[in-house]
């Protein structure tokens, strides 16, 4: 049986609830997904470039795609270091988590969050503590997808 006082504090937290929706912002969606639309693109569009560079230059595409990835990668993770890449996140959103340069993102902002920890005990350990779920899952999901073509195609 409830006493009066749980129902009071009920009915109260309630009561904050629709003052705080009331007053909280509204997400500007179209604006927020026009955003991510042009950061997301301007990275992959620079690593199309970086690719379409090596190829002039003489480099096969398949090196050149590999090395486009790595140098991304490198750029995300010393802007993540510098403190750029989460600004760029605050405004971009999944436009800035999407690219390959998201993932270097999260593997290096997950090491400097627990370098005070030690090297060993807090890098070492917990460096994947963000990333490693995306990396478990994505190895599930490419078995799956790979057992399921070998069954349609045999």
């Amino acid at each position: 049986m409830e006493t009066p006082d749980k129902k009071i504090k009920a009915i109260e937290k309630q009561e904050y609830e629709d003052l705080a929706s009331q007053i909280r912002p509204k997400p500007k969606l179209a604006r927020n997904m026009a955003w991510a639309f042009v950061v997301g693109g301007l990275i992959c569009m620079s690593g199309q470039w970086i690719i379409n560079y090596m190829v002039s230059l003489g480099v096969s595409l398949t090196d050149a795609s590999t090395s486009a990835s790595c140098i991304l990668i490198f750029l995300a993770a010393l802007f993540t270091g510098l403190g750029y890449y989460n600004e760029l996140g605050q405004h971009a959103g999944a436009g800035s988590i999407v690219p390959i340069t998201g993932f270097a993102n999260a593997i290096v902002a997950s090491a400097l969050e627990y370098k005070r920890e030690g090297y060993i005990f807090g890098v070492g350990a917990r460096i994947f503590s963000v990333a490693g779920p995306t990396l478990v899952f994505g190895f599930v999901i490419a078995v799956l997808v790979g057992l399921i073509k070998v069954f349609l195609t045999s």
